[in-house]
């Protein structure tokens, strides 16, 4: 068994919040054993869910409702599915579409014919229709149309599409908002939090988004039949494997991160800490060595599957599958089983020689041979977030003023008088309310910025605290005075128990890439595959190569349950 050194080396390795939390890192993240489409899969397979397709009523254009139910050993959930015959031309991943290729909602129970009634007329319409707190989340999809109409014409005609051709794209629909947590009617998180199956963050919509995932592929075959029953064939198992669901993308998620700071903590410590009890084993058994290997091989096929227009991503798909390859020179090289902290050997090489993206790939690939170490701490990933919201107000402004200096050095850098450093605004679209990004001396609307500049925000308070003239004034009088400082006040006190609650960069600068942000939060989901459109949205994949719906509790998949998320070695 490997020799685990003991909790105090483990927290001696923790990497430190000014290394993990620049922008530049949190864009380069990878899944990990943590992510949360994994926990999910583990616990379904774990707790013996099983799922079946109750009811299905679409006709030969595709227009009806379907409804997939997961049974669990205490509750039932139910995915309901509202199939449109959609003109191509109103056809769009935008927010501001209106008519989609289906929409879903997540029923917590199994419905009445009045629920399907009820939600027929509701979740098609999506933002303009109303759910209640029996439904648990609302999302909409369209159709990879080239990919979906290739699998249709191949099956309609008796015949297998080519897997090269599923590899390219890697999903049939792609979700454009999968909406939860009370929005537009729908059930209150802190109603269902106490909820075995939903206590890590975002079960609900992963699990109703691995739900979607059959119903692309059933409403695909069901089509192809319908073109043609004579020679139709269905799509072959092993294929099916390869397509996961798509997920379009855009700022509407990015600012989640930065106001849910201590959640954001919860989840990168769980991750640091990780890494940290890996990289503390003192030798490693050979079968975790061998292990590692073929995760290192099956990330390499992964990588050279991953396809993207977007000139930054590429480079870094071209920086990360050289870095790869001269990790697995390195392992030719260096024999792990024999050298002392084998783990922490390649952490610490991989710092000298790869990219950040490599690095943290690096990090991803050591947390695999190890759910030992490593699963037990995605229970700590969620987060009662009121206890930490009130203000301490009879904290010294000398313990705030040192609070900032020892956390918050990358606000010293913030220069309140160039304008590359404000840059930007974070608002709320007025027709959607959704979050974007203008650009303050080019757009109007700056008077109406929300406050997600930490770094321009923090370095305002610093400088108002040293322009007081005593400094043993308390918080609370402090505040009474300037009140406009409250906000970042209370970042700044989460951070003395919450280290990694701080994204360490200027999130208004010219410099930003907004998709940094998000590939940080989809990461901790289990996305692949990150594909940029532009710097403020992206594609991603979700679920491919996972069990199927009906293979999830077989005993033929026992063996690659939990590792799924990488392409099988043996081509299918």
């Amino acid at each position: 068994m490997d020799n685990i050194n003991n909790a105090p080396a483990t927290i001696a390795m923790l990497r430190p919040p000014q290394t993990v939390m620049r922008l530049q890192r949190l864009g380069s993240f990878h899944q990990t054993r943590l992510s949360f489409m994994r926990v999910l899969l583990r616990r379904l397979e774990k707790d013996g869910w099983r799922f079946s397709r109750t009811h299905w009523d679409i006709d030969a254009s595709g227009v009806g409702v379907g409804v997939y139910t997961a049974h669990g050993p205490e509750r039932s959930y139910s995915l309901i599915a509202f199939a449109n015959d959609l003109d191509p031309a109103k056809r769009s991943d935008r927010v501001i579409a209106s008519e989609w290729d289906a929409t879903f909602t997540l029923y917590d129970g199994i419905p009445t014919q009045g629920d399907l009634q009820r939600l027929q007329d509701n979740v098609p319409v999506q933002e303009a229709g109303r759910v209640s707190g029996k439904e648990l989340s609302l999302s909409r999809a369209n159709r990879s149309v080239r990919l979906f109409d290739y699998v249709r014409q191949k099956l309609s005609s008796g015949e297998q599409p080519a897997m090269e051709e599923l590899d390219k794209v890697g999903y049939l629909m792609r979700t454009t908002a999968v909406y939860g947590s009370g929005k537009f009617g729908a059930c209150d998180r802190r109603f269902i939090a106490d909820r075995e199956e939903f206590k890590e963050p975002f079960q609900v919509e992963l699990l109703a988004v691995y739900m979607i995932r059959a119903f692309s592929v059933d409403i695909v075959e069901h089509l192809a039949q319908a073109d043609d029953p004579d020679n139709y064939v269905a799509l072959d198992v092993a294929l099916k494997r390869r397509l996961g669901i798509g997920n379009s993308t855009g700022l509407g998620m990015a600012p989640f991160i930065v106001n849910h700071p201590t959640l954001l903590n919860n989840w990168i410590l769980a991750r640091e800490t990780a890494l940290a009890r890996v990289r503390a084993i003192e030798y490693a058994t050979t079968e975790k060595n061998a292990q590692f290997g073929i995760y290192l091989q099956r990330q390499i096929i992964g990588v050279r599957q991953w396809q993207t227009d977007h000139d930054h991503q590429a480079g870094k798909i071209v920086d990360l599958l050289s870095d790869l390859e001269q990790l697995e020179q390195y392992l030719h090289v260096h024999c792990q089983v024999q050298i002392k902290k084998p783990w922490d050997e390649i952490y610490r090489w991989a710092e000298q020689h790869l990219t950040p993206e490599g690095q943290e790939c690096v990090v991803t690939l050591l947390l695999e041979p190890y759910p030992e170490l490593v699963d037990d701490l995605s229970a700590s990933m969620s987060i009662d977030e009121n206890r930490h919201f009130a203000i301490n107000g009879r904290m010294p402004l000398s313990v705030l003023a040192d609070l900032i200096d020892c956390n918050y050095g990358f606000a010293k850098e913030f220069n309140a008088g160039a304008r590359d450093q404000n840059a930007r605004f974070w608002y709320a679209s007025e027709e959607k309310l959704e979050p974007r990004l203008g650009e303050r001396f080019e757009e109007d609307g700056a008077e109406r910025e929300h406050p997600l500049a930490t770094a321009r925000d923090v370095a305002a308070l610093s400088a108002q605290i040293k322009a007081c003239a005593v400094q043993k004034t308390a918080v609370a009088e402090f505040l009474l005075q300037y009140p406009q400082h409250r906000h970042t006040v209370r970042r700044v006190q989460q951070s003395a128990t919450h280290p990694y609650s701080e994204i360490a960069d200027n999130l208004i600068a010219s410099t930003l890439l907004p998709i940094d942000l998000l590939r940080c939060k989809l990461s901790f989901f289990g996305a692949v595959k990150f594909d940029p459109r532009s710097d403020r949205w992206l594609r991603i994949n979700l679920y491919q190569h996972a069990p199927l719906l009906e293979e999830l509790n077989s005993s033929d998949t026992a063996d690659w349950t939990d590792s799924w998320v990488y392409p099988p070695l043996q081509r299918h």
